[in-house]
């Protein structure tokens, strides 16, 4: 009887999924209004102040919310997304399609160029990979900026 060994210096690559939520529970995005009631339930009006975050949310081919997941944490006055990460997510749960979603702390609540041209190749590396990029929406603590309401997506 021969056994198998696995080299020392072979890494097993492990990925995975779960979700304790039913999905006849899973909450439904219907439009940019759905989403910034839920990214207030992430952001505390203490946090959307004092530092620039990333998130997206995941969600399936019904729109309903797989869940969400936080991307990076920067400065006062930007962050960094990576594409890889953002994708790695979504493909990792099966995710149909994603919302992007950062904050302003200072409260402002236009587009960057930087902003602009993230989710311009978001939303290209998305097509290659069957991942629709629904929205992107910059908050403050009082007002929101939708890309797809505003015909940027």
């Amino acid at each position: 009887m021969q056994q198998n060994s696995l080299s020392p210096n072979l890494a097993e690559i492990s990925v995975s999924y779960s979700s304790k939520i039913k999905a006849s529970e899973r909450r439904k995005i219907s439009s940019s209004k759905d989403v910034e009631v839920i990214l207030r339930e992430i952001w505390t009006d203490s946090t959307i102040e004092l530092r620039e975050e990333f998130y997206i949310l995941l969600l399936n081919r019904a729109n309903q919310l797989l869940g969400w997941s936080k991307i990076a944490t920067g400065g006062l006055t930007g962050t960094v997304c990576d594409p890889r990460i953002v994708f790695s997510i979504a493909l990792k749960c099966l995710a149909c399609s994603v919302i992007l979603a950062h904050n302003h702390p200072s409260g402002n609540t236009q587009p960057s160029n930087s902003d602009i041209q993230l989710t311009k190749n978001l939303v290209a590396g998305g097509k290659l990979l069957e991942i629709s990029v629904l929205d992107h929406l910059i908050l403050t603590k009082d007002s929101v900026y939708s890309f797809a309401d505003e015909g940027i997506i």
